[in-house]
């Protein structure tokens, strides 16, 4: 099964947190999707990964002209670039799991919605047999294991 990893964003948003994650995925050679819940988001997501770092580049695309990017950003459940990650932001609903090596789950903490949201999709993953695990930001933005 799947290894799920719920991200509980405390101390930086999304735009800020998510890169960090991306490069890990791709130092380990692995392809990545990022769904998203709305095309705001993906335009959102698109621009901050362009501008994260200046020492450093993320290759992806949003659209369907960038599936052969390493990363790509969209609101759909495809899967064209081989993904071995997918990533789920904003309550992105997930897709069939079972063709991925691991999924995160990233959430804003000070949303109460998004909190609510995410308890029922831990439930129901790991109902399914997906390993889940809880990932919270420490005080300097570093992630602990919570659960």
């Amino acid at each position: 099964m799947t290894e799920v990893l719920f991200y509980h964003l405390t101390r930086q948003p999304l735009d800020k947190a998510l890169p960090s994650l991306l490069e890990k995925c791709l130092e380990r050679k692995w392809n990545v999707v990022v769904q998203a819940s709305g095309p705001e988001r993906v335009s959102a997501l698109d621009d901050a990964l362009w501008t994260y770092a200046d020492e450093s580049f993320l290759p992806h695309a949003a659209g369907p002209d960038g599936a052969q990017e390493s990363i790509w950003l969209t609101t759909s459940d495809q899967n064209p670039n081989g993904a071995a990650v997918r990533v789920l932001v904003d309550g992105a609903a997930p897709p069939d799991l079972a063709h991925y090596a691991r999924a995160l789950v990233m959430f804003d903490g000070h949303d109460q919605d998004a909190l609510d949201a995410v308890r029922g999709q831990w439930k129901a993953l790991k109902a399914h047999g997906h390993e889940v695990t809880y990932w919270k930001q420490g005080d300097e933005g570093r992630w602990t294991r919570e659960a």
